[in-house]
């Protein structure tokens, strides 16, 4: 195949709608699937029945041939989509997003027809996530309907739907303590230490998710061995606690010690500030100290993803 001319936006010249279609594609990075990661999401009806809805949203559909490019489609409103009930037997249906053009398949006219719809295919494996090959379509749900049902509910709507670009964004945050401060408690208990390890952080509306790195570069550990335990909590969300396992004797020291955490985001922090902080649990089994100083610097690197919702 040769070059498409001529290229878009050239004044003068009559641009094939096809051309179009590859600037999405492009403008997509390739991509195909819903916009943001509340759009198009299938939910039971209102009064569960034999259907499901499909909320606003937009996508991004990819055309299954190459140099169709992509399509963008948008739902305002619910719109209701039926599902056959089941006989003896239980099936598990797909809910995409699919567009039929005639210039590639099917038989549709766009002066009368719906070219995009919602479609469901039915009878597919109770594994599917991705519609059937060949098929121009953006998949949204996976329904498993047990036998002799005609009532969808909520439970049985798995969600497959990909966010086709999420959105991403990396915050690094930094501390050092101003003074010398001490963790001198053998006492099995947790302590809100350092309290220079602490800061208030924005959290995006779209954020799903969150991979989170604190580091404690020159930690100070004095007196004797020490056995203890670190954990950063954002917000509501603990993550998962580091050892600080040191049976160096009674000389005094510095440790790297990095914390690390994949996080989930609860709905109920999302566009809000939460704060980030440290805790330190200190056991009884050593006798040792923790100490922040001059000398150590406090790292907090957070990157926030988008996913579906």
């Amino acid at each position: 195949m040769t070059l498409i001319n001529p290229p878009l936006m050239t004044h003068g010249g009559t641009h094939a709608a096809r051309a179009f279609r590859m600037m999405v594609r492009d403008l997509a990075r390739g991509s195909q699937g819903v916009t943001e990661g509340d759009d198009l999401k299938v939910y039971q009806l209102a009064t569960p029945g034999a259907g499901v809805r499909v909320r606003d949203g937009s996508a991004v559909i990819r055309g299954a041939t190459w140099g169709q490019g992509s399509y963008t489609q948008y739902n305002v409103g619910d719109a209701i989509v039926p599902v056959a009930p089941t006989g003896a037997t239980a099936r598990s249906d797909l809910v995409c997003l699919r567009v039929e053009d005639p210039e590639y398949e099917g038989t549709r006219d766009p002066e009368k027809d719906e070219i995009g719809y919602f479609h469901v295919v039915s009878n597919v494996p109770a594994t599917t996530t991705t519609v059937p090959a060949g098929m121009t379509a953006v998949p949204l749900a996976r329904i498993d309907i047990p036998a002799n049902t005609a009532v969808i509910t909520d439970s049985m709507i798995k969600d497959v739907r990909a966010v086709a670009n999420p959105r991403r964004e990396r915050r690094l945050y930094t501390s050092f303590p101003g003074s010398l401060s001490t963790l001198t408690y053998q006492d099995n208990k947790w302590h809100n230490w350092p309290s220079s390890a602490r800061w208030s952080i924005a959290v995006p509306s779209w954020a799903t998710s969150a991979k989170l790195v604190t580091t404690f570069a020159g930690l100070r550990l004095t007196k004797s061995n020490v056995y203890a335990n670190m954990q950063n909590v954002f917000g509501t969300v603990q993550g998962q606690n580091t050892a600080i396992d040191d049976d160096q004797g009674t000389s005094t020291r510095r440790n790297t010690i990095v914390l690390a955490d994949s996080l989930s985001i609860p709905a109920a922090i999302r566009g809000t500030t939460q704060t980030l902080y440290v805790q330190t649990y200190m056991s009884k089994i050593e006798t040792g100290d923790l100490s922040v100083d001059g000398s150590t610097s406090l790292i907090a690197d957070i990157e926030f993803n988008e996913g579906v919702r």
